[in-house]
């Protein structure tokens, strides 16, 4: 007989195994029929056996032994690594069952997309036929739109120049399926697809269909008899999908959430009085849509228990058992509030903290009363010594040096440890601002039960500001500012700063620079030098009615008076210049050639204000600050009494007080709320009495729903116009075609109180911070000025030149437009006023222009509140701070000037 090749395939090892499966049955079956025979006696069974004849033995099959073992189609692994992967060897008898389990050995490498083996009986060759997986070319996201491919790549476990197997694509699969699922998306699907290359390379293309984020769409809640859905669905962090939630990502469905859902709601029960509350069961459904989840919370509320009796033992010394259970908050028959024991054990414990037992341990021990439901608790402080501060360490400063550092501590080597006072070195160390957020002083066992060592391990930050910014603002229209500052230069705390800003209305240039502790001593030294030009055309500046400049310097001296009380002293010397367009706001009167202020243009007022002055001012402020941040504070105080007195030397004399006061609450959940007050005032003496410029103003970016200055007294030019008969009336108060100066006042008050609202993490990642808000106030007491009024109802105009120089001529008249006679019947002679002229002899009205007849009213002298209330949004946006305020005014007075909407954002390039 020839030779014969058996092969056995991949497909053909499925096919085998079916087959013995089938084969092995056989024997079985013969058996079960063999059961299934009726039963002969013995000799008739005898009797057939002698008459068949006897079969003669089969022959026995002879062992095929494999000779010599190829491999062929491999190209990138070596022949011998393959048959490495297989038990069989030359020399070993081949059978059927052994090729079966060579081919399950080369199946779990994943390495091949085919394989075979063939074996040739008659010279013992077995050759195995392998087709190489592709490699990896590279991997390709699309479809992902929502989840970057920065955050998928590394989930996966494929990657370029990676031998490609079907297993771990489908596990991939399932990375990026889970990965969405995270994000919310459970309608997510995967869809790999492979696009083949020369070299035997393939790229892998998962095609991703992210679908929508999967809401919760309803939280229902069984069970619960004394508190309603909406009040347990309060307690929770997740929220219904609504038109109001748009901002919030807690609407997603999350399972970790989930799970702090339902802690919450047995805080919320425990601090109501039910211990004895439990879940049944949570259960999340996926709507048939695969869009939205529906939740549902199973629960059994309880009785409810009051607390029983209270007390504290301790053990301490220095602390008496009765005076502390004297000062507890828990007090018997109250309902019960898990949340109060830790706060006890807490407070306690900063208690213990205070008086140097760092390591006292407070330990509460609740007794429950089923018979007449009541919690009786012990608080137990245990004994524990005396610690004392070891060491103070500061470790992670390169460029602080070590004292800038060392004296904030409030507490030094050898004291009694006082865990306030740590807090309060970690607190002004944080105010600082040189180091990572959050810095905390950490407590370290010393050498012995009764040493500590506090180790300040911090992360310097840059302390350098270099900002060049633009922006636009409704109060000041385009704004550039440009600064430079070092808040602790060459590490030693000190602060150098140069800035400039420049808006349609007002230009500064400031320096400054601040000594915090001079000779390491508890005085802080500073001066500025500035220079600051303002004009109130604040639309358009060629219609101010005044400009102001200031150039000057301060001196500033500030020493701690107690750990939160501190005392600054300042002198500063100012040269202010008050101008106004000679050419349009002076005339000559004696026709002379020395040009003054003509009230019919500018205002008696204004006039008044006008001159060089040289200002010498001495001031004291006494500060209260209990902030835990000074850039955004969540709680504490704080607090100033201001009071400035100008005449010692210089050209003005004045007395002003100023009080500031402003209070933060975390008010829970996110919530934050502040009140501020402030108010002040000033008493001016000597010829001129207070000038325009030192007195208060009130208005846009103090008091919300106001125009700038747009509260307190002012005078309003209201101009005449004709009404539908043709007389000539004048325009109403709040006629945009007046003209409005405010003059300020000698007093002024204001109260803020506000609250910010917490959003959800999506809206905090957008640095989305909204609040609402009342404000009041009001600026009064200032003399009533003297008024200017047009000499001729109907309009002062140039007709002609009389002598060379241009005059107002015209008869005069009553309101109604009639001639104005005198005892006669005669008409009364023509007004003459001399047209206003620059000192140098040109003319400022040209020939035939109208100066419009007027009358001046003053108005809003008075202490009576403006309340305002509206929301607010701050937005830290990729073009910098952005704040929208929305407000509406409750209460106003005559000549008040409201805005709705008001806005302010700039950029940094």
């Amino acid at each position: 007989m020839g030779s014969k090749t058996r092969t056995i395939t991949a497909s053909h090892y499925a096919t085998a195994l079916l087959g013995c499966t089938m084969l092995a049955g056989l024997p079985m079956a013969a058996a079960a029929q063999d059961t299934e025979v009726p039963q002969q006696d013995a000799a008739q069974q005898e009797q057939d056996a002698e008459a068949q004849p006897t079969p003669a033995p089969a022959p026995q099959a002879q062992a095929q032994i494999i000779r010599q073992i190829s491999v062929s189609g491999a190209q990138r692994l070596e022949p011998e690594t393959i048959v490495s992967y297989i038990q069989l060897r030359p020399g070993s008898e081949y059978t059927a069952a052994a090729a079966d389990q060579a081919l399950i050995s080369l199946a779990e490498t994943e390495l091949f997309a085919d394989y075979a083996i063939d074996f040739n009986p008659s010279t013992g060759v077995m050759v195995i036929n392998v087709v190489e997986n592709p490699i990896i070319n590279r991997i390709i996201l699309e479809g992902n739109n929502r989840v970057d491919a920065e955050e998928i790549l590394p989930e996966i476990n494929l990657s370029p120049r990676q031998i490609f197997t079907r297993s771990r694509v489908r596990a991939d699969v399932a990375r990026i399926i889970e990965l969405y699922k995270r994000q919310g998306r459970f309608a997510a699907t995967v869809e790999p697809q492979m696009v083949m290359l020369d070299q035997n390379r393939v790229d892998v293309i998962f095609e991703i269909s992210e679908g929508p984020r999967s809401k919760v769409r309803q939280i229902n809640i069984i069970g619960n008899e004394v508190f309603s859905d909406g009040e347990l669905r309060g307690a929770m962090v997740t929220r219904e999908d609504s038109l109001l939630a748009f901002l919030s990502s807690n609407t997603s469905y999350d399972p970790d959430r989930m799970a702090y859902d339902q802690q919450l709601l047995r805080e919320f029960y425990l601090t109501e009085g039910y211990p004895d509350f439990r879940i049944v069961s949570a259960v999340a459904e996926l709507t048939p849509d695969r869009r939205d989840f529906i939740i549902t919370y199973v629960v059994e509320e309880g009785e409810r228990f009051r607390w029983g009796d209270v007390e504290v033992v301790s053990q301490l010394r220095d602390f008496s058992s009765e005076a502390l259970t004297s000062q507890l908050t828990i007090e018997s028959g109250d309902w019960f509030n898990s949340s109060q024991i830790e706060d006890v054990e807490e407070g306690l414990s900063e208690t213990a903290g205070a008086f140097g037992y760092a390591f006292a341990n407070v330990d509460a021990r609740v007794v429950r009363n089923a018979e007449d439901r009541t919690m009786d608790v012990t608080f137990t402080v245990a004994d524990a010594p005396r610690v004392y501060i070891e060491a103070v360490e500061i470790n992670g400063n390169t460029l602080t040096q070590d004292k800038v550092i060392r004296r904030e501590f409030r507490i030094a080597e050898g004291d009694v440890f006082s865990s306030l006072q740590v807090r309060r070195s970690t607190a002004r160390i944080n105010s600082l601002g040189y180091f990572q957020e959050n810095f905390e002083v950490e407590q370290v066992e010393g050498s012995s039960p009764d040493r500590i060592i506090l180790q300040a391990n911090v992360q310097e930050e840059p302390t350098g500001e270099l900002s060049l910014s633009a922006g636009f603002s409704s109060l000041e229209s385009f704004i550039f500012s440009g600064s430079i500052r070092q808040n602790n230069f060459r590490g030693r705390g000190q602060s150098v700063g140069l800035s400039v800003n420049y808006s349609r209305f007002s230009q500064s240039a400031n320096i400054s620079f601040t000594e915090p502790k001079v000779f390491d001593r508890d005085i802080a030294l500073g001066f500025d030098i500035y220079r600051q030009d303002f004009n109130n055309g604040f639309f358009d500046r060629d219609q101010a009615t005044y400009e102001q400049t200031t150039t000057g310097f301060g001196l500033r001296v500030g020493v701690p008076l107690t750990e939160y009380i501190s005392l600054l002293g300042r002198y500063t010397l100012n040269y202010q210049e008050i101008t106004l367009d000679e050419r349009q706001f002076f005339r000559d009167f004696d026709g002379d050639g020395v040009a003054q202020c003509e009230p019919l243009v500018a205002g008696r007022y204004l006039c008044d204000a006008l001159g060089d002055r040289l200002q010498s001012i001495l001031g004291v402020s006494f500060n209260y600050n209990t902030l835990n941040s000074r850039l955004r504070p969540t709680r504490g105080t704080n607090a100033s009494l201001s009071l400035d007195f100008a005449g010692l030397g210089g050209d003005t004399q004045y007395a002003r007080a100023r009080v500031n006061a402003a209070r933060y609450w975390n008010l829970g959940s996110g919530f934050i709320g502040s009140l501020s007050l402030e108010g002040g005032y000033i008493y001016g003496w000597g010829d001129e009495g207070v000038l325009l410029n030192e007195r208060f103003f009130l208005g846009e970016g103090q008091i919300r729903g106001f125009d700038i200055r747009g509260v307190g007294p002012r005078v309003v030019r209201r101009f005449f116009s004709q009404d539908e008969d043709g007389n000539l009336v004048p325009n109403p108060i709040d006629d945009e075609r007046n003209q409005d100066d405010a003059l300020g006042g000698n007093a002024y008050y204001l109260a803020r109180a506000e609250i910010e609202i917490p959003l959800g993490s999506g809206a905090r990642e957008l640095g989305l911070r909204p609040s609402v808000f009342i404000d009041v106030g009001s600026v009064f007491d200032v003399e009533t000025p003297q008024l200017t009024q047009s000499p001729a109802p109907n309009g002062l105009f140039i007709p002609q030149l009389q002598d060379g120089l241009p005059t107002f001529a015209q008869a005069q008249r009553d309101a109604a437009g009639n001639p104005l006679l005198n005892d006669a019947g005669q008409p009364l002679p023509p007004l003459v006023v001399t047209s206003p002229i620059a000192p140098d002899g040109s003319q400022n009205a040209p020939i035939g222009t109208q100066l419009p007849p007027f009358i001046e009213e003053f108005v809003g002298n008075s202490a009576t509140p403006r309340i305002s209330v509206g929301v607010g949004v701050n937005w830290n946006s990729p073009f910098g701070p952005f704040r929208v305020d929305l407000a509406t005014t409750l209460l106003d007075q005559r000549g008040d000037e409201t805005k709705l909407f008001t806005f302010n954002v700039g950029t940094q390039f």
